[in-house]
C-alpha cells in the first residue's frame, strides 16, 4: 500500500501539474488525483468531490492533500477534510513539491508531509546576478 494524493486546486492547475509528473516519472506506484474548482463550483459540491476522492485514494495508509493557494477555496475544503483521519495537507503545491513525493512513494503520511513541503521549499531558488541578495 502507499499514500494516495489529492491535489485540490483552482482551475487546471492540479491536472497540469499531475500531467507534467507523469511525463518526467513514468512508473510512479503513487495514485495522484486532481479536484479542479472553478468559480462556478460550489463548497457543498466540492466538499462532496473531495471526501469521495479522499474514499477512493485512501487504501489504509492515509492521504497527502496539496492545495495551490493557503486560505482560499482549495485550501478551505481541503481543511474541512482534516476532520477525518489519515489526511495531511500542504499548500503552496508545485511541480517540485510533487517530483519529490512522486520520488519517495515509500514513505508514510508523516513523512511524506514532510517531504512534500521540503521539495517544495527546497524548489524555489533565487538567482540574481545584480548582486542584491
Amino acid at each position: 500500500m502507499s499514500v494516495g494524493i489529492l491535489i485540490i486546486s483552482h482551475n487546471d492547475i492540479g491536472i497540469s501539474l499531475v500531467n507534467t509528473t507523469s511525463q518526467m516519472i513514468k512508473d510512479s506506484p503513487l495514485e495522484i488525483k486532481s479536484l479542479s474548482v472553478h468559480l462556478e463550483s460550489t463548497t457543498d459540491e466540492l466538499y462532496k468531490n473531495a471526501i469521495s476522492l479522499i474514499h477512493n485514494l485512501d487504501k489504509g495508509d492515509g492521504v497527502l492533500v496539496l492545495t495551490d493557494l493557503f486560505g482560499s477555496t482549495p485550501s478551505n475544503i481541503a481543511c474541512k477534510l482534516i476532520e477525518k483521519e489519515n489526511i495531511s495537507i500542504v499548500s503552496g503545491v508545485n511541480l517540485s513539491m510533487l517530483i519529490r513525493i512522486v520520488n519517495y512513494p515509500k514513505l508514510n503520511l508523516k513523512e511524506m508531509t514532510k517531504k512534500a513541503y521540503s521539495g517544495g521549499i527546497d524548489g524555489i531558488n533565487i538567482n540574481d546576478s545584480q548582486g542584491v541578495l
